[in-house]
């Protein structure tokens, strides 16, 4: 069974905590992991681009001019598609580009990104993440007390409004919760920050 460092939030081992085998020593699947991050950005998308066809463009109902007799060529519309104004042919149209990912292997993509980021010491425990004000300044030195960098994720058990508003002024920082986890974020981001609760429901959750 792993066990890690537990910090504090100004940088210091304040004990140890032991991890799930199933949860952090998962064997990784690359292609699983790859397969997460593809669906997860496919489900992204939302698919607006729409460009109208000569069916659906207004006006060009009465015919421009008589068939035979003015020397032009021939037309029965001024909305077909090599006229200005006219449809287009093969635009895009709107389309649903979501996959389907199902909850199992959800779960063990998960799972094997938190077990990666155990591997590459990329995963840091801290005894809690809750702060009494909401102050940047304060997240910046935590970062340079933990020696976090600038690319990093806080998972916390429930929504704290102090740290997700006090992370909002950097830009690869971010707050989320336990519930809300999913592999691309794992893997964004280049360090995962979690306090003892949320460890704590991460396991609760993918040992089910």
């Amino acid at each position: 069974m792993p066990t890690v460092n537990v910090y504090n939030l100004a940088g210091e081992v304040v004990g140890e905590m032991e991890l799930s085998e199933r949860v952090f020593e998962a064997p990784i699947n690359g292609a699983l992991l790859h397969q997460a991050v593809v669906v997860h950005q496919a489900n992204q998308r939302t698919g607006r681009a729409e460009t109208k066809t000569r069916s659906q463009v207004r006006g060009g109902g009465r015919k421009p001019w008589r068939q035979k007799g003015t020397g032009r060529a021939r037309a029965g519309t001024t909305r077909a598609p090599h006229w200005r104004h006219g449809g287009v042919v093969f635009g895009p149209h709107a389309r649903d580009y979501s996959m389907r990912f199902p909850k199992k292997m959800r779960r063990a993509a998960i799972r094997q990104a938190l077990s990666a980021k155990l591997r590459d010491q990329e995963l840091l425990v801290v005894d809690s993440l809750k702060l009494s004000e909401t102050k940047t300044r304060f997240v910046a030195e935590t970062l340079d007390r933990l020696n976090l960098g600038r690319n990093v994720l806080f998972i916390t058990a429930q929504p704290e409004d102090a740290l997700k508003l006090s992370v909002r002024n950097f830009k690869d920082v971010r707050a989320t919760t336990a519930q809300s986890l999913d592999a691309y974020s794992l893997l964004k981001y280049h360090r995962l920050v979690l306090d003892r609760s949320a460890v704590e429901a991460v396991e609760g959750v993918l040992n089910a």
